[in-house]
């Protein structure tokens, strides 16, 4: 288990800094991430950060290679799709979906390299959490992302219309973690916790369906990052362990 949470942390650390690197010159020109360590020039120049963010993703891939096969190919394809999903280019769809699962998939893979609808119903729960967490953040600073020359969907579409695409999506989302309730063989325990925390969602997307309004864009925003996620896996942990 400390293998397989050390290969997700360094593959993640690797992928992460590749992004950060290549989307510098775009969090420039952005008021909340100028500030970040290429942006900032607090790192100079920034190609300063490569052998490092490189290295993390080969001892990533190696360590994935150890543990499994389907686990190293869920490493190499989640940190290309990664790379590719870029603030420039495109939205969430399709590599940002690839890139969010290839953790899950990492995990799941090192323990039981089998597909079965438990880790297809995870990665849906992922595919469908992303846009709630990006796009919901992309509203709440709609200017910032104008401002820096992105175009692209969700921006390109009004607001109103906008908010309208999340609650579907939060909607969506709550259907994939009660239906993990009875794919997955979970207890009580997870039932009532997917149940709290799913409503939670959906009431916040509502209510931003009503209002439009950037702080309740951000308030998605924070509550879709955690408590949400980390809470949804902590109640899959918890009912495993003590029921």
């Amino acid at each position: 288990m400390l293998l397989i949470a050390l290969t997700i942390l360094l593959a993640s650390a690797g992928a992460n800094g590749l992004t950060n690197y290549l989307d510098r010159d775009v969090d420039a020109k952005m008021e909340r991430t100028k500030n970040r360590a290429l942006p900032s020039k607090r790192i100079d120049p920034p190609e300063r950060v490569l052998p490092l963010t490189i290295g993390l993703v080969v001892v990533g891939l190696a360590l994935a290679w150890q543990l499994h096969l389907y686990c190293f190919l869920a490493d190499l394809i989640g940190t290309i799709a990664a790379v590719v999903w870029r603030k420039r280019w495109t939205c969430v769809f399709p590599q940002g979906m690839i890139a969010g699962c290839a953790p899950v998939l990492m995990g799941w893979f090192a323990i039981e390299p089998t597909v079965s609808w438990e880790i297809l119903l995870l990665c849906l729960l992922i595919a469908v959490w992303l846009p709630l967490h990006v796009w919901s953040i992309m509203i709440a600073n709609r200017e910032d992302y104008l401002n820096a020359g992105i175009r692209y969907f969700p921006i390109s579409w009004e607001v109103k219309d906008m908010v309208k695409v999340l609650a579907a999506f939060s909607l969506l989302l709550y259907a994939a973690s009660i239906s993990l309730y009875f794919v997955g063989d979970f207890g009580w325990l997870y039932l009532i916790l997917a149940n709290l925390i799913g409503i939670t969602m959906v009431y916040a997307s509502l209510r931003l369906v009503v209002s439009s309004a950037s702080q309740d864009a951000w308030r998605l925003y924070k509550l879709s990052a955690f408590p949400y996620l980390g809470l949804i896996f902590l109640a899959m942990c918890l009912d495993i362990w003590l029921l």
